[in-house]
């Protein structure tokens, strides 16, 4: 007999208010009316899902997927890895998870990234993964650079990642980044610093992981994603709670 999960009540203190002055991009994308809830249709809910035929043997590993043959990408070699868990820490198995982030210089692979370090030729700066039974994911990349933005005179993006997590149809998407423990830049960061609960920043940050690490290779971060309760990972498009 399954036993009754606990009742989390949703903490809105946690996530940041829609508009923060410090946060520029804010004045435009923070909305003035209430918002309104969307019934799901039956096409939402038992749409397509994703399975391992959709997934290639190397996809997971930035350092490969895109380099020429016998190169390599520029930079610090990381693992970064963790789990997808639900609110009572239970594993969140065969959920897609992909990343993009910048390269090691810190610019993105898009037509629009003007910022002026390099294009890297052997780093496309996406993966993609299924979660094991166990919940467990990894990315094998390089460390992503800090870069500068327009937002004040002299603000700086910390390195980070952008996590997007499926659900089992294509509506259930859950989008967020981690950071990188020991950054100087994230207390400087107006987006990170939209957030009031330091806790919550505490769980964007992927941890320094010496026992995941492969000696004179790669060292590893580990980030482990909850998707519900009091201790939730912070997610970008649920800004008013999970």
């Amino acid at each position: 007999m399954t036993k009754p999960a606990e009742f989390y009540q949703r903490d809105t203190a946690r996530h940041p208010p829609a508009f923060t002055p410090d946060y520029k991009t804010s004045y435009a994308r923070s909305p003035r009316f209430s918002l309104i809830s969307l019934d799901q249709g039956v096409g939402e809910v038992t749409g397509p899902t994703f399975g391992h035929g959709d997934i290639d043997a190397g996809d997971n590993d930035l350092l490969s997927n895109y380099a020429q043959p016998g190169q390599s990408p520029i930079g610090e070699r990381i693992i970064l890895h963790g789990r997808v868990l639900d609110e009572n820490t239970r594993p969140v198995p065969n959920t897609l998870v992909e990343i993009w982030q910048a390269n090691a210089g810190g610019r993105y692979r898009h037509k629009n990234d003007r910022y002026l370090a390099p294009i890297d030729v052997n780093f496309g700066g996406c993966g993609r993964t299924l979660t094991d039974d166990e919940g467990h994911y990894h990315f094998r990349t390089v460390k992503p650079g800090a870069y500068p933005w327009r937002n004040r005179v002299n603000d700086w993006r910390p390195a980070h990642v952008h996590f997007s997590v499926f659900g089992t149809a294509f509506c259930q998407r859950l989008i967020t980044q981690c950071y990188f423990e020991g950054d100087p830049l994230i207390p400087r960061c107006p987006i990170v610093q939209t957030i009031p609960d330091p806790d919550a920043i505490t769980g964007l940050t992927a941890k320094l992981d010496m026992n995941a690490t492969i000696p004179l290779d790669t060292i590893a971060y580990r980030f482990d994603i909850v998707l519900r309760g009091r201790r939730a990972t912070l997610f970008e498009n649920r800004m008013e709670g999970t």
